[in-house]
């Protein structure tokens, strides 16, 4: 090895410090100003509402053609498209830099141990680098998910098993359970299979699918409506909302939930 790619592979070594450096940089500054916008934004809409409750709607009739003046103003309706537009853009482009940041340091990384020590490079292309990160995203999130649907069933069954609980009390008791519950007679006790079957059959309108769906057609349907709404796809301005209703949704048709609600019916 010469010293020529040795001196490069340097070069190289301190590119990538930098880019990260750079890169972490903007994205924490990107994300301070969408948080700060977001915040903004939901603040004066607490505003508007609380003007709304409090007879607003007078106020506004009152105001009339000066309102919708007001409203389009030069200044003010720039204002307010970015109070709605830089939360959904920034978000984008926050994840548009982690995934550039991953590939090229990765890259240049790389780049340089191949040039310095010898080593192999994990791929050959740059863009396999990026398609990397984006496997490693993907199986975050299935991490995340599973780790949702886990806390979810145990919260389920802890409330069937609360209700179960209770019916034994109430049978055997005349209607009074003080053992660590503390429901009383008088106080009731819902029922949770009304609100799990209620949540379930959302979820599957949610994905378009049958309430007796298996868990093939559910997934077939998670990744049509996911892929529809994906924010990298679809730039709609509901469009990210859409795809966490569809996430949340293939959350709660677990394989678990699926055999509950069946045996419910």
């Amino acid at each position: 090895m010469n010293i020529f790619e040795r001196v490069t592979g340097k070069i190289l070594y301190y590119l990538a410090k930098s880019i990260s450096f750079l890169l972490k940089g903007l994205i924490n500054i990107t994300e301070i100003i969408v948080e700060l916008v977001s915040n903004i934004g939901k603040g004066l809409l607490g505003l508007f509402i609380g003007l709304i409750s409090m007879g607003g709607c007078l106020f506004l009739l009152l105001l009339g053609p000066y309102g919708i003046t007001l409203l389009f103003h030069p200044v003010i309706l720039p204002i307010v498209l970015l109070l709605i537009m830089i939360p959904i853009l920034g978000t984008r482009f926050v994840s548009y830099l982690k995934y550039l940041r991953y590939m090229l340091t990765e890259y240049l990384f790389d780049k340089s141990d191949n040039l310095v020590k010898g080593k192999a490079m994990e791929f050959p292309t740059l863009g396999e680098y990026g398609d990397k990160y984006k496997r490693v995203q993907e199986e975050k999130r299935r991490r995340e998910r599973r780790k949702r649907q886990e806390e979810q069933q145990k919260m389920w069954e802890e409330r069937f098993r609360q209700w179960n609980r209770y019916q034994q009390q109430q049978r055997g008791a005349g209607g009074y359970w003080n053992q660590g519950g503390g429901y009383n007679q008088g106080q009731g006790f819902a029922n949770p299979a009304i609100e799990f079957k209620q949540k379930y059959e959302e979820s599957c309108d949610v994905l378009g699918v049958d309430y007796n769906a298996d868990k093939s057609e559910i997934r077939s349907a998670y990744r049509r409506k996911a892929k529809k709404y994906h924010p990298d796809i679809n730039r709609s301005a509901n469009a990210t909302e859409m795809f966490q209703k569809v996430n949340d949704a293939y959350e709660f048709l677990s394989d678990a939930n699926i055999e509950r609600y069946k045996s419910l019916n």
